[in-house]
Formats: structure tokens, C-alpha cells, sequence
């Protein structure tokens, strides 16, 4: 008899089924799809639903000869409690393109994550065989698609240009977290389109346009180089949360959205998702192409990545 510690290998048409079982049949959550790959990668694309297990070189160097702890690969302490209570009917693990178990690296983040999760939760551990290339390529239906390649024109408004920063509207970072400037917060069909529930202003003198309809914090940061941003990181990340926890979306703007909040947003990435300074730089540059916190500012990041690692 198999154990649930014993690993299986699962084909993708055997995922698909599972994948498309209603949830009433189970009664458990149902499976949930751990992807190991680059949080870039998988920002980019992965299956429908399935969550990024994130492990940052510094991170890999560290425990080299170590047991890794589950708690280290998912940061998200809900999530972790759920799976260490057995929840899901069963949690499967996949990578790039792997075609079997046996081809996982001692050293792989897949195969230590499924070695942490042999050591730390009862719930029977499957591997995807193929990996995330395989899947969607066979299942793309089945998969999400984030396309940044296509850039649109700068507007024109009355014989002139709008501003790039302006541009458009707030972009998405996290399912909860929107990045943008003064003039987005200030367009209420915009905040609405996003389902904006909460405002994080980060400067002395944008108007809080809509209070008493949304929820707004306000931090007076000035955009200089003696202006110290670092002391209002832990107080945005608790109420980025709050609104994560109540079920909202938090957009952080400053005057432009290119260095006050994307300098808050970078903490955020780095505290929350665990990836360095420079993995949630291109992570924020790839979605908002002018973002450049001051030099300043990228000094207090470095110093808060010290503390986060």
C-alpha cells in the first residue's frame, strides 16, 4: 500500500480531471497546485489557481546542507496553516519542465518543497510530469496569461501628450495590490474598473479624493534624499494587509507613482513575497516601465533587505 508521504506522479490530462472535479465531491478543499518556478515566470503565466512557492538565491545559497522548513518556502501564514492541518485532498508540485521524480535535483526548489512537505503534512504529494511547459502547452484553457509585451501609444489630450506616468490606469502587482499615480486615484470610474476599496497616498499634498467612500491612509514622505521612507515601511505593509485580509484592493500612489510608492511597494513585495530587492525591482519595472525610486530610497531598500533575509 502506498503511503500519502510517497510521492506520485501525475499526467496532465490526470491533473485536468482533477482540475475540473467539482469541489461539492470532495470533501476536503480539493487540490491545490504548488509552482516552483521563478516568481517572474510565474507572475507571467501558471495554471488557474495555483500558487508560487518562492525561494530567492540568497535564500538557496544560505541552506545549502540544511533542512529546509516549509515556512520558508510559503510565506503566506494562512495558506501554510491550511496545508499543515491536511485541508486539500492532495497537493500537487510542479516545476518548469520536468518529465518525472527522477529528475529532480537534490537541490531543486521542487524537491525541496516536496521534502518539506513529506516531513511537515499528511495530504498525499503529487508531482506534475512535464512540468508548467507541458501543461499549458497541452491545456492553455486551463491556464492564466499575463502578455506585457504589447506597449500602447501615449495618448494625446488637446494637442498635447499625457505624461507616461499617467497613462492608462493603476496596474496590478498582487490580486489585492495596484500601483499607480495621483491622477489615477483621482478618477473614481478607474479605482472602481479595479475594484479599489482602499487608498495608500504617499506624499504631503495629493488629495484624498473619495473618503468617506474608501478606506485612506495617508504617509508624508517627501521625494528628496533626505526624506526617510524606510521608517513608514512596516506601517504600509500592516495596512496593505488589513485591506488583503478584509477582502479589498489597495491602490498606493504618490504625485507620479514612480519613486515614493514604488519604493513601498518594492518593501512590500520583499517582506511578503521573500524575493531580494532586485527580483521585485523587475518584477514592478515589467509592469510599470516608469518606476525609479530615488537614489536614496533604493539605499533604505537595500538596508530593509538586510532585515527581511
Amino acid at each position: 500500500m502506498i503511503s500519502c508521504h510517497e510521492p506520485l506522479e501525475l499526467t496532465g490530462n490526470e491533473l485536468v480531471h482533477i482540475l475540473r472535479t467539482p469541489r461539492d465531491r470532495y470533501t476536503s478543499a480539493g487540490c491545490v497546485v504548488l509552482d516552483c518556478r521563478p516568481f517572474l515566470e510565474f507572475s507571467l503565466a501558471h495554471i488557474c489557481e495555483s500558487r508560487n512557492v518562492n525561494w530567492n538565491s540568497m535564500l538557496r545559497r544560505r541552506s545549502k546542507g540544511s533542512v529546509v522548513a516549509l515556512e520558508w518556502l510559503i510565506p503566506d501564514k494562512t495558506f501554510l496553516c491550511r496545508l499543515r492541518r491536511g485541508e486539500f485532498s492532495s497537493v500537487v508540485v510542479t516545476d518548469k519542465n520536468s518529465r518525472s521524480l527522477a529528475e529532480l535535483k537534490p537541490e531543486s526548489v521542487s524537491q525541496m518543497l516536496i521534502t518539506a512537505l513529506q516531513n511537515e503534512v499528511e495530504t498525499q504529494i503529487c508531482f506534475l510530469q512535464g512540468g508548467f511547459e507541458g501543461f499549458s502547452e497541452a491545456y492553455p484553457e486551463l491556464c492564466y496569461s499575463n502578455d506585457l509585451s504589447t506597449v500602447e501609444p501615449e495618448p494625446t489630450v488637446k494637442g498635447r501628450r499625457t505624461p507616461t506616468y499617467d497613462q492608462n490606469g493603476p496596474v496590478e502587482l498582487l490580486p489585492f495590490l495596484f500601483l499607480g499615480s495621483a491622477i489615477h486615484s483621482s478618477r473614481r470610474e478607474t479605482l472602481a474598473e479595479a475594484g479599489i476599496t482602499a487608498v495608500l497616498n504617499v506624499s504631503s499634498t495629493c488629495p484624498n479624493f473619495y473618503e468617506g467612500e474608501l478606506v485612506y491612509l495617508r504617509l508624508t514622505v517627501e521625494d528628496s534624499l533626505a526624506a526617510d521612507i524606510r521608517a513608514y515601511f512596516y506601517t504600509a505593509i500592516a495596512f496593505i494587509d488589513s485591506v488583503k485580509q478584509s477582502g479589498g484592493r489597495v491602490l498606493v500612489h504618490c504625485q507620479a507613482g514612480i519613486s515614493r510608492s514604488a519604493t513601498i511597494c518594492l518593501a512590500y513585495l520583499m517582506h511578503t513575497q521573500r524575493f531580494r530587492l532586485d527580483e521585485a525591482f523587475d518584477f514592478v519595472k515589467q509592469r510599470r516601465h516608469v518606476i525609479s525610486p530615488n537614489l536614496a530610497f533604493m539605499g533604505q531598500l537595500l538596508q530593509f533587505e538586510t532585515d527581511v533575509f
